[in-house]
């Protein structure tokens, strides 16, 4: 009988990553026919496997659905603060979906949530090259010196170099999400930071642009221009890989397919 690692299984039954399979195993909160699992255990379809004492059935449905997260609400299960959860705006029956990756609370766009552990990992591991595609506002123009740093050498962050192509974009290129979720933030006082809102409506020389890369590092795009003195105002995710947000409203949900 064809057999399959432990933590593929829990990945794919449970929506976690590899890594947090293998670290539910060695916490222990994994029994496999009865008995505490080790880490590269192996199963079958005879195997009884239980996760916090609830058996994991072996045949499960996937779902897989694209969301466009408003501007104001996190990635997580919890409520972060005053910031309420995405969770809140879907339907029960997809509550227990975890993210493909995050978008942070200042950002919009699309988000994938699935229950597929395997569909998560090839989404975001960076040797599958899934690329990703943003539409950025700045606080003042780009100046071409350091579009050619970003684009053609990287900038060296904390956590290693960053690069990506990044294109200034005319205003009429823009998605409607996009200029959308720039009126709602214009109409949005004050701030908060004490900075005034440069961006869509207040002139025609606001500066946007379009970002393509393929990794996916905590805040990365808002900390590679930090490092060359802009503040991103605006990011605003359009595709991820195969999927784009095509006409999804703010706050709203389809079904695909992987």
């Amino acid at each position: 009988m064809e057999q399959l690692r432990l933590n593929k299984f829990l990945a794919a039954r449970l929506g976690l990553s590899r890594r947090e399979a293998d670290d539910a195993i060695a916490a222990g909160k994994v029994t496999v026919d009865g008995k505490t699992a080790v880490l590269g255990a192996r199963i079958d379809k005879t195997s009884k496997v239980c996760y916090n004492k609830n058996i994991v059935p072996f045949e499960t449905e996937y779902t897989y659905i694209a969301f466009n997260k408003p501007v104001g609400y996190v990635c997580s299960r919890r409520a972060q603060g005053a910031a309420p959860t995405l969770y809140e705006l879907l339907p029960p029956e997809f509550q227990k979906l975890k993210t493909v990756g995050r978008l942070d609370k200042d950002s919009s766009g699309l988000i994938l949530l699935t229950n597929d552990g395997d569909f998560a990992f090839q989404m975001t591991h960076p040797k599958f090259h899934k690329e990703k595609i943003y539409e950025v506002e700045l606080d003042h123009p780009l100046e071409p010196l350091h579009q050619q740093m970003i684009s053609d050498y990287g900038i060296m962050l904390d956590d290693g170099p960053s690069k990506f192509t990044v294109v200034k974009q005319d205003k009429n290129l823009f998605s409607e999400a996009f200029r959308s979720a720039a009126a709602r933030e214009l109409a949005r006082e004050p701030r908060g930071d004490g900075s005034e809102r440069r961006g869509l409506g207040k002139n025609d020389s606001y500066p946007l642009y379009q970002v393509a890369l393929s990794e996916g590092r905590n805040r990365q795009i808002r900390r590679t221009f930090a490092a060359l003195g802009y503040r991103v105002t605006m990011l605003h995710r359009t595709q991820f890989g195969k999927y784009e947000l095509s006409g999804l409203k703010p706050g709203k949900y389809v079904i695909i397919k992987p």
